[in-house]
């Protein structure tokens, strides 16, 4: 699982509440939006990112193979598999939506959630295909095409998200070290790839991509 990326509802709905809801009481169910479409992200370490609206679809013509809810990703805190229909999924035009069972062991999640506790939503997913360009002040611009989703879960607070697999996917488009392009993050000139002045090969800036993409 060294390619697995996780993401927060929040961060792609430029500041607003996404919250986790309670959905029915008789069988404590609980739900929200895990992610949602053609969102721009915050900084997201050096690039910002957005959700094409067909990045789920392998995932769904499967029938959601194996995806788990966890409450905060722990495998010590499942809540509900697509297996056991326990966990269902669906995607509408805005975006990846959940509701899961909650089992009378986790009573307390259902509490939590419904007393406003715990309000967010994540997702954890691997990315098949992606491509990059700038936004129009020149900042690293990622796009989600296509991936498998395999995890959702109702989160307390959003953790420190590892941007290590996006880093290294800007690395192979712009075939540059994946130590420049850590250092360049983390200085927060990764526009400077876009730009570049050496000898090493340019690639193209994919100017007006991010509004032309298809409904995958």
């Amino acid at each position: 699982m060294t390619d697995a990326e996780r993401r927060f509802a929040s961060q792609f709905n430029e500041g607003a509440d996404v919250p986790v809801q309670v959905r029915a009481a008789s069988v404590k169910t609980i739900g929200g939006y895990a992610a949602k479409f053609d969102r721009m992200s915050q900084n997201l370490g050096g690039f910002k990112e957005r959700i094409a609206p067909g990045f789920f679809n392998y995932s769904r013509s499967q029938g959601w193979p194996q995806v788990l809810a966890r409450y905060n990703h722990d495998d010590n805190m499942l809540l509900g598999t697509t297996g056991a229909n326990t966990l269902r999924l669906d995607v509408d035009s805005v975006g990846l939506t959940y509701e899961v069972d909650v089992p009378d062991a986790r009573a307390d999640v259902y509490e939590l959630t419904q007393r406003g506790d715990v309000r967010q939503s994540s997702f954890a997913f691997y990315a098949d295909e992606d491509a990059w360009d700038q936004d129009d002040t020149g900042f690293a611009r990622r796009t989600l095409i296509s991936g498998r989703l395999f995890d959702v879960a109702p989160v307390n607070v959003p953790a420190y998200l590892d941007t290590s697999v996006g880093l290294r996917s800007l690395a192979t488009f712009m075939h540059a070290d994946p130590d420049e392009v850590r250092a360049l993050a983390a200085a927060g000139e990764v526009r400077k790839l876009f730009v570049r002045t050496d000898s090493a090969p340019t690639a193209p800036t994919f100017g007006g991509l991010i509004g032309g993409l298809p409904n995958l």
